[in-house]
């Protein structure tokens, strides 16, 4: 496994901030427009998309600058670096992805039709989008829908259960999960596999509707995030923390250190584990990255819910 360059980290700490300011309370619209005024990075792959307090950075490994915006959440970088995609939540508290392209700082909202559908998750091949999306019988589902505005799907839409955070296991199945149970669904909907979490990853987990689990390239292993039986002096809530699952073996390895409360992973497609997590206090998270062997560097000094395009 290649690990992560100590370049590559300087580089990404030392990036210069180029920000452009936008106020959470303006409408969508007043938020989208903030993406066009954000320097464009034409040609160029960016390594890390992330949340700093209420604004959203992209770093660029090839400028070593950064773009940032404001009133903007759930930073989700494309595949190929060129896109990002981003949650707008507007006075009456309604949520909605957006698309900008960085290189010609065009952007576009995702026409679904629900007044509450967050956190995109790209396809492998950069062509779709999974999300959250809150039906009209009051319960997630998942939400598929290609980046030109066609062919959406919501996943599982006949069920009375709730499914909770979209990952893509490939480029033609989408995985979520109820609390108790592991879903994998193809683009079209159909449920095609089912397994009792529990009988995954063991009994001694918890298991909330944010956290997230990953199939790595090879579908050998499943990264994610779960709540354990740390006890964490300050910490309000169960502490969580990353996990690798090697599926033949069923062992479990932890990733994250003790101490360490992890609320986020993503998976890169070349395998690359990056995760934010706070120490006591927790008041301040930063993101680390991390290779399949546990070999671990701090990335951001400060930011949350990173997404990576490493190429």
């Amino acid at each position: 496994m290649t690990k992560i360059s100590t370049t590559l980290v300087s580089i990404l700490i030392s990036c210069v901030a180029l920000i452009t300011s936008c106020n959470s309370n303006k409408s969508e619209a007043e938020n989208a427009k903030a993406v066009l005024d954000t320097v464009s990075l034409s040609s160029k792959n960016f390594a890390l998309a992330y949340q700093d307090g209420d604004k959203i950075v992209a770093t660029s490994i090839d400028t070593m600058k950064q773009i940032s915006f404001g009133g903007a959440t759930d930073p989700a970088i494309s595949p190929d670096g060129n896109k990002l995609a981003y949650t707008l939540s507007d006075s009456a508290g309604n949520r909605s992805i957006w698309v900008a392209d960085m290189e010609n700082k065009s952007q576009g909202k995702l026409q679904v039709n629900s007044n509450n559908y967050y956190q995109a998750m790209w396809s492998p091949d950069g062509a779709a989008i999974a999300f959250n999306i809150f039906n009209s019988k009051n319960l997630w589902k998942i939400g598929v829908i290609k980046t030109d505005n066609s062919g959406y799907v919501m996943l599982d839409s006949a069920s009375k259960i709730n499914v909770y955070a979209p990952t893509w296991k490939n480029e033609k199945e989408i995985i979520g999960q109820d609390l108790t149970k592991l879903y994998t669904f193809d683009r079209t909907g159909k449920l095609i596999d089912t397994k009792l979490i529990a009988d995954l990853i063991g009994k001694e987990f918890s298991i909330a509707s944010s956290n997230r689990f990953f199939y790595t390239k090879d579908g050998a292993k499943l990264i994610f995030n779960a709540g354990n039986a740390d006890s964490l002096d300050g910490l309000t809530g169960p502490s969580e923390a990353v996990y690798i699952l090697d599926l033949a073996s069923k062992k479990v390895q932890r990733i994250s250190p003790k101490g360490i409360n992890v609320p986020y992973v993503f998976l890169t497609a070349d395998d690359r584990i990056f995760y934010s997590g706070a120490e006591k206090p927790f008041t301040q998270s930063k993101i680390y990255v991390s290779d399949l062997e546990g070999n671990i560097k701090t990335v951001v000094d400060k930011g949350n819910n990173p997404t990576g395009a490493l190429k």
